[in-house]
């Protein structure tokens, strides 16, 4: 048979974590192949960047879904399993899982109506495909794989060492230019440094410094972790300064750091930190570039020249 499409991968992926094991998607992957009896070649078949099999690719965007919906959950890093509401969805015995069907769930219908940046929101292409042109399609399917690739990066940040998480954001201010054409970044890693992870001396003298600090902080991040990393600047003596978490701010903190006199502070939730990674190429790769072209009305008016 044909390899499935994504929303034809989603009710046999949650049935086959009804048992509440946890499993990888590598195991789901090679699970599903056997019971949707795909050929060796079609289980081998690749996406266009050669990077993942397509097979492997529809079983990731349907474990994408089912995540955002909150029927399944991922416990470790590349490990999922079925969570109290997914059993209950299988009580029901649906005859599909589909996008559709998943937009009964909260978590699922905020993806596909939050915007990006500037954006419209993030319906699935095939969802209202007679109403679009062919650019209104692509731009609609470039924002929700733009979506899940900053979920992807913050669930991934969320689950790394405290250590290499500090690494990273001092990485990611040197991507953006905050070290200068001379200037250094180093995790600090020192007791008594009152809360800084990091340090970027933006010259060779250190005369500018820009103090940092990362924390994969449960829950929002109050005014006390914040006034207290502004206390603690003056140890390196510097006016500059980022937080940064893979949560987000309370209220408190936001109004804080406007109010802050003789230093600037700025604030950098995970959402906003996955999606700067993702703009400075920190953590990902371009798997695909399209170019898309249209005809020269000048190059075809005859009247000139």
């Amino acid at each position: 048979m044909a390899i499935p499409d994504f929303q034809s991968v989603m009710l046999p992926l949650v049935e086959a974590l009804a048992d509440g094991k946890e499993r990888t998607i590598r195991e789901l992957t090679n699970l599903l192949a056997d019971q949707f009896r795909l050929t060796q070649e079609e289980r081998e078949e690749v996406v266009p960047s050669g990077q993942k099999t397509r097979f492997y690719s529809r079983v990731s965007w349907a474990n994408f879904g089912l995540k955002q919906a909150g029927l399944i959950q991922a416990p470790a890093r590349g490990r999922v399993r079925i969570t109290d509401l997914g059993k209950s969805v299988l009580q029901e015995k649906p005859q599909a899982i589909n996008d559709k069907y998943l937009m009964r769930f909260p978590g699922f219908v905020e993806l596909k109506s939050k915007p990006k940046s500037g954006g419209s929101s993030l319906e699935t292409p095939t969802d209202v495909e007679e109403e679009r042109t062919p650019f209104e399609l692509i731009d609609a399917a470039y924002q929700l794989l733009s979506r899940a690739t900053v979920e992807e990066v913050l669930t991934r940040l969320r689950e790394c060492s405290p250590g290499f998480f500090e690494k990273v954001m001092v990485n990611l201010l040197m991507a953006m230019g905050y070290g200068g054409v001379a200037g250094q970044g180093v995790v600090t890693g020192r007791s008594g440094d009152g809360g800084i992870d990091g340090v970027i001396w933006q010259d060779k003298l250190g005369l500018d410094v820009v103090c940092i600090q990362a924390k994969r902080w449960e829950g929002p991040v109050g005014r006390p972790v914040v006034q207290g990393f502004v206390g603690s600047m003056d140890f390196h003596r510097a006016k500059k300064g980022v937080v940064m978490t893979t949560s987000t701010f309370t209220k408190e903190a936001l109004d804080f750091v406007h109010r802050i006199e003789g230093k600037k502070v700025v604030l950098i939730d995970g959402g906003r930190l996955a999606e700067l990674m993702i703009e400075h190429d920190l953590g990902v790769t371009t798997t695909k570039v399209y170019k898309l072209k249209e005809v020269s009305n000048d190059f075809f008016d005859e009247s000139e020249g």
